[in-house]
């Protein structure tokens, strides 16, 4: 029986539009960590900068939108863009100006202000309810800043919120560098990717990744699984795993993964050996378990050095590689050898041919640690939108622009 293909997407690409003296509305992810008012990872700032050069350089008008953080609908100074514009000044050495509003009158006369090249950034599009609630008279206000838009914020687009799917319904709209950039590497694992192919899936819960997993499993040659949901996993193969992170409602959705694998002929390898601890806390006394066992009273917050040793000689071999989610509780640097020892690997595998991708937060805040982001072939911006698109799922903020 013939599987059903999904409907190929059209996106309109922004070297296509006609985007000279034009009001810009560029739709960014500048979802970014701030430290006393300061933001302390500006990757997310340097991701849109091709598209942001390309619009200067074309003499657009540049109003850009973004969320930050989580402020429920009202304005809460915390999370105010204001100390994003002066970051991103720095970036591209130019002048950012900044609206306090995304939309009403205020924002309206800020944004025709702008000049050709020139950039202002407005205020948090979440400090309005009607974003997330992707309210159409929000979107219309939102809509009013531009000429045409520019869907460049990968991370959000998994979201039908009405800067995402709300806007492409009023303007011409088009996709920017760093969405196409995305789409252009997740393709290469999800068309056809160079064998052989090794993904590399870790984090908290099964549930957060099951789709993926079985989606993985169809295309790839092997999987290796750590992080807290690999205790799922062994749970399901009957190994004790003593005190450590178990969804037990997921046993059986471990065990099916592991059943297809062996259908697929896919090598599925689980922890051979764990870092095991009374409590997760820095300083703790560490074991390490001399197998797939963790002794009751114990919990597992890495990967063991024979694991280790076993993922690395897969990563090895492999020709294209995907990682999303650390290896153990990344964040204390006791548990955090195997993720980095996972990072340091395929920096090695990309520098002898291998195609290395890399997708959610915490593994690139791994890499941000080790200072090997740049050795990847694609670091994602959007953890969450490079799994639904891995999963299939046709994601909404590029249903609503294709044509």
């Amino acid at each position: 029986m013939e599987k059903t293909q999904k409907p190929a997407l059209k996106l309109k690409r922004l070297q296509e539009m006609p985007v000279l003296g034009k009001r810009v509305l560029v739709r960014v992810d500048f979802n970014v960590p701030l430290h006393e008012g300061e933001v302390s990872d500006d990757s997310r700032l340097r991701a849109a900068l091709p598209t942001l050069r390309y619009l200067m350089e074309a003499k657009a008008k540049i109003v850009l939108i973004s969320h930050l953080g989580r402020p429920k609908g009202k304005p809460e100074e915390k999370y105010s863009l204001k100390p994003v514009a002066r970051a991103l000044e720095k970036i591209i050495g130019a002048p950012v100006s900044f609206s306090p509003e995304c939309v009403g009158t205020q924002a309206e006369k800020a944004a025709l202000s702008v000049k050709a090249g020139e950039v202002i950034l407005m205020e948090n599009l979440r400090f309005h309810a009607g974003e997330e609630k992707n309210d159409p008279d929000f979107a219309k206000g939102l809509a009013n800043l531009g000429e045409i838009f520019v869907e460049d914020a990968f991370g959000a687009i998994h979201r039908a919120h009405a800067s995402t799917v709300g806007i492409p319904k009023i303007l011409p709209s088009c996709v920017g560098f760093l969405v196409q950039k995305e789409l252009e590497f997740l393709d290469r694992v999800i068309g056809n990717p160079a064998r052989p192919f090794v993904a590399i899936i870790g984090g908290a819960k099964v549930s957060d990744k099951l789709g993926v997993l079985n989606k993985l499993l169809d295309r790839v040659d092997t999987l290796l699984i750590g992080g807290g949901m690999a205790y799922t996993f062994l749970l399901a193969q009957e190994v004790s795993i003593g005190k450590s992170l178990l969804e037990k409602d997921r046993v059986p959705d471990a065990q099916a993964v592991i059943d297809k694998s062996y259908v697929k002929k896919v090598t599925c390898l689980l922890p051979a050996d764990h870092l095991a601890v009374s409590e997760i806390k820095p300083g703790v006394k560490v074991s390490v378990t001399q197998g797939m066992a963790i002794p009751n009273g114990l919990i597992g917050a890495d990967i063991g050095p024979h694991t280790i040793e076993i993922f690395l000689e897969e990563i090895e071999k492999a020709k294209t590689i995907f990682w999303n989610g650390p290896m153990g509780v990344f964040e204390i640097p006791e548990f955090a050898a195997g993720s980095r020892a996972i990072a340091e690997a395929m920096a090695k595998a990309g520098k002898n041919g291998a195609v290395t991708i890399v997708g959610g937060g915490d593994s690139l805040a791994v890499l941000s640690q080790t200072g090997l982001s740049e050795e990847m072939s694609h670091c994602s911006t959007g953890g969450g939108a490079s799994l639904e698109l891995l999963e299939g799922k046709i994601l909404p903020g590029l249903s609503a622009i294709s044509s």
